[in-house]
This record gives structure tokens, sequence and C-alpha cells, in this order.
């Protein structure tokens, strides 16, 4: 049994929207025993209305940290009125060239949290180049897509090295000028081997979402690529969780590192949680039921297998429901195609296996609904936060028998 927090469960309401049953029984899962999570996890209906919502107030302005003009015009163009918690406290020491451990929730302004600062180093010095290892590809692409918009019109360019598309692309790509190279491991290991990438003038590598990787089992290529690296660079490393695994990976690659948390170990309360019981109906009945209600209007449903998932979505399509499904059986052109229709809400619902969700962004997510369980607390918990992001309210539902 793995330890969670129990919530206190307050008066439900519109019980009987969620509550269904099933001749079926069985677990999440067909043909193996499903996870063991308390299910009193997936509840969090505590009334938190008296409750004061803590207002962070940075230590910092963006203009406190001496930013070139353009790149400050840039971080207002995008909205950025002020730091958040990991943006306060990770921009000085990464201008300053220290190495970083950066302990942060989903949604929590990460990825702007090094680029701003790795992109000012760039523009000070444009011999610097910057490495960015990421779990997914859909991650890497979001990355990029970050950097092309906080840098625009400053002549700083960039190249993705992701696994799902022509390796001769990218090769003829990394023969360009390129400030970044942002890539998943698998893909970034093969162009060493065919010397297409050259990393002796790397400054500085990103390991972003580096517990992902290692859960993913990317450690021995990890190890591959930083023995490409020069001796003498900065390396950050971004992890939602300090595992015995992380912690094994910073004392190998990083040097007196700056450890920064700003990690809430305790589940958003912006995001409502509740269980759907499984009883006389099958579980796609139950699915397709909550989907033509009205306020579920942008969701995201997470199954196990890619099999599972891509059946899942034919089916709800053949009912006339718009979705797209992602995982790992896609090409890398299908996974952004599908990706880019559920952000332009040209479909209702994204079907999705965790390791193709990782690293999407999608800030307007009104449902996460887990059709079958997770493997364990920490994908739930990274499941449910794609919704509920910054300080907007969400839901997540979970499909229980």
């Amino acid at each position: 049994m793995i330890n969670q927090r129990r919530y206190k469960r307050s008066k439900p309401t519109n019980k009987k929207k969620y509550n269904h049953s099933s001749r079926n029984g069985g677990s999440s899962s067909r043909g193996r025993k499903g996870p063991t999570i308390n299910i009193s996890s997936f509840i969090n209906k505590a009334d938190n209305s008296n409750i004061k919502e803590e207002v962070f107030i940075p230590k910092h302005a963006f203009t406190d940290f001496s930013l070139n003009p353009r790149l400050l015009n840039s971080i207002k163009q995008k909205g950025y009125t002020q730091p958040t918690p990991i943006q306060d406290k990770v921009i000085a020491p990464v201008l300053s060239g220290k190495d970083v451990v950066g302990l942060a929730n989903t949604g929590t302004g990460k990825t702007a949290a090094f680029l701003i600062p790795l992109v000012e180093n760039i523009l000070k010095d444009d011999n610097k180049r910057v490495l960015v290892v990421t779990p997914t590809r859909e991650l890497a692409v979001q990355i990029d897509q970050e950097l092309k918009r906080l840098a625009n019109g400053m002549s700083i360019y960039s190249a993705i090295c992701i696994g799902g598309e022509n390796m001769n692309g990218q090769i003829r790509r990394l023969r360009q000028k390129n400030h970044f190279v942002i890539g998943t491991p698998g893909r970034l290991m093969d162009l060493l081997k065919r010397k297409a990438l050259i990393l002796n003038q790397v400054s500085t590598i990103v390991l972003d979402e580096a517990d992902r990787m290692l859960d993913m089992g990317f450690i021995k290529d990890i190890r591959f690529i930083m023995n490409y690296m020069p001796k003498e660079k900065q390396t950050l490393c971004f992890s939602a969780t300090m595992s015995k695994k992380i912690e094994a990976l910073i004392n190998d690659f990083l040097r007196n590192p700056i450890n920064i948390s700003v990690r809430q170990v305790v589940t958003p309360t912006n995001i409502e949680q509740d269980i759907v019981k499984i009883k006389d109906k099958k579980r796609v009945d139950v699915l397709y039921d909550l989907l033509i209600q009205k306020e579920f209007t942008k969701v995201l449903v997470f199954g196990r297998t890619r099999h599972g998932v891509e059946n899942l979505s034919r089916t709800l399509a053949r009912r006339g429901l718009k979705v797209e499904s992602i995982h790992g059986n896609k090409s890398q052109t299908q996974r952004s195609r599908a990706l880019l229709k559920f952000k332009m809400n040209n479909v209702q619902a994204l079907i999705a296996t965790d390791v193709a969700a990782r690293g999407l962004h999608v800030n307007d997510i009104t449902h996460v609904i887990n059709y079958e369980l997770p493997e364990n607390y920490d994908d739930y918990i990274h499941r449910i936060g794609r919704t509920g992001r910054g300080a907007r309210k969400g839901k997540a539902l979970t499909f229980v028998n």
C-alpha cells in the first residue's frame, strides 16, 4: 500500500452524476491486477471557503535582474507581471553560472525560470551554447516554442532533436548555427554516435523533469550524453520529486549546486477530486455519459496502455464525440497534430497514456479523468496537475470499481 494523505470528505454534490455500477467488476486494466492505491486519496472536497489563499510576494521584479531591454520587453509582452516562486529564486543563480537543483510542481513557470537567464547569457555572449534534455517529445517541442516566443527577434536559434521525426532533417539543422539544442535522450544519443551532434562547446546543460527521465529508464542515456560534455559546464536539474536516484544523479554531475525548492507536497486545493463508481454500466458508457455534459468542455482522459488508449479514442469517435489520442505508437507528427487540435479547442477530449502526456502544458483543461488507475500516487499527482494550473480551478475524476 502506498502511503497516502487522507482527505476529509465533505458533503458530496451531484453525487448521482458520478455513481454508476458494473457487471464486469475486476481491476482497472483487463488481464492484470490494478495498482494498489488508497481510494480516499482521490477525494478532496474539503470546504476551503474560510481559508485565506496565501499570496506570493516575490523578492525580485524582473527589472532587478539587469536583463537586456529586449528580453524585458518580451517578458512583458508574454504577460509576465512578476516572477513566480521558482523564477524568483532560480533566475539569479543561473545568471551567475551556478549549478542549480530546482524542485517544483508542474504549472509553476519552471521553463521560463531557466530560459530567461539562459537567453540573457547568450545575449551577452553569442558563443554560449545550451543543451536541454527532456523525457518526451511533447515537452521538447513546448520548450522550443516557449524559447521562440521569449527570444523573438533576438537572433537566437534552436534545433529540436526528438524521436519520431526524420533524423536527416535534424542533422541538417545541427549543421547550422544553434544556441539551443533541445531533445530527448534516445535521439540525442543516436546523433552523438553518428557524430552529427557535437557538445564540446556546450556551456550549460538542462535536465528537465529529471525524475521522469529516470523513471523511464534514461539514466544510461543521460550518462552517455554527459560523457560528451566538457568538464567545465553549468548543470541545471529540475524535478518534481527528490528520490535517491535524483540524489545520485546530482552527486555525479553537479558541482556545489544551489538547491531551490518551491514544491508543494500535497495536492493543490484548487483541484477538486472525486471518484466515479462503476457499477451496472460499462466503463466506456460511463465516460461517454460524462463527456456529453456541457461543463466537460476540455477534458484530458488517461489510460494505461497504448492499445487501450487508441481503442477508447476510436470508440468515442464512433459515438460522435470529437476526440484525439496521443501515445507511443503514434508518430511525432500525429502526436503534434492531436495536441494542437486539443489546444485550439477543435476536439473536446484528448485520450493519452502517462508517458505521452508528460510535458502537456495546456492552461484551460476543465477536467482530468483517470479512466484507468495510475501506477502510483506520484503519477496520480502528475496527471491531475494538468488541470487547475496556476491559480485556476480544475476537477479530477477517477474511475473505480
